[in-house]
């Protein structure tokens, strides 16, 4: 008998610096919903999904720094999307920018949670692959410093038994690396989330700017094809305080095969009908 699960890819467009938590949240709780009237039983919103994706700007001050974190989750802002979930019986993967108080120090992590339809957390993920740089290079038109201000995950990568199958995520840079899918792959994941804030221009290497679309499901549909596992991958898209990121949320199939894929760079749900058991 079919593991039928139904999962939508929430893609966002743009966050404005001015936005706040709230304003976010309930573009969130409006893609939930759409989720529901669905039939979803899963909705997986982007990487960073909270806020404007801050490691493109150089910040000196610790407080404004901090101001762009998560201390907890829920937190006041976001426990009303944990509460809908409740409510509509939706579980999430909601990826965020972790503050935590740990072993006597302050740390930062870019973060993933997988919550489940009664709204509580089945598991947390701490982004691994952490693209970019640590220093300050004005030369470029916006910057990626997220070697700056995360530190490398420490928490591996687990897999839950969630959703009637075994869940694993990653985040975005993550997706492009064999070392991710493999450990998720020996664990037998069947479903791998994972959000994504993937700007078109890199200015290191412009040449590779045509190919934005291309690696970024060809990571993916490599991942799922080889390892047998169903990938669900969805952008924060379209241009946020002068960097265009790529969209094409997708989700894709054991077989590497795009099943429901997003056509724009705004908000938007795609959803598909997933069948676990095409994983054998």
């Amino acid at each position: 008998m079919p593991r039928i699960l139904t999962i939508g890819a929430a893609q966002t467009g743009p966050i404005a610096r001015s936005e706040t938590r709230r304003d976010a949240v309930e573009r969130l709780i409006a893609l939930l919903r759409q989720g529901a009237a669905a039939g979803c039983d899963l909705v997986v919103f982007p990487e960073a999904a909270l806020t404007a994706f801050f490691p493109h700007w150089w910040i000196d001050d610790e407080a404004e720094l901090d101001a762009w974190f998560e201390r907890e989750m829920p937190s006041n802002e976001t426990a009303p999307l944990f509460a809908e979930a409740r409510r509509l019986g939706v579980g999430f993967h909601l990826g965020y920018c972790e503050l935590a108080e740990e072993g006597g120090r302050r740390r930062r992590f870019n973060t993933a949670i997988l919550v489940g339809k009664d709204g509580t957390t089945i598991g947390k993920y701490r982004k691994i692959h952490l693209p970019g740089h640590p220093d300050h290079q004005p030369w470029r038109p916006f910057q990626n410093l997220e070697k700056r201000y995360f530190e490398t995950g420490d928490l591996g990568w687990p897999a839950w038994h969630a959703f009637g199958g075994v869940t694993g995520m990653m985040i975005c840079n993550d997706r492009r690396w064999p070392e991710a899918w493999r450990v998720l792959g020996l664990q037998v994941v069947e479903l791998v989330v994972l959000g994504y804030n993937t700007p078109r221009h890199d200015p290191s290497t412009p040449q590779h700017d045509r190919l934005a679309e291309f690696h970024n499901a060809l990571s993916m549909q490599a991942g799922a094809y080889q390892n047998g596992c169903w990938v669900v991958g969805v952008a924060k898209a379209g241009t946020e305080e002068g960097v265009e990121q790529i969209g094409g949320s997708c989700i894709i199939a054991p077989t590497g095969e795009i099943v429901a894929q997003a056509i724009s760079v705004a908000d938007e749900l795609v959803v598909a009908r997933c069948d676990l058991d095409l994983c054998r």
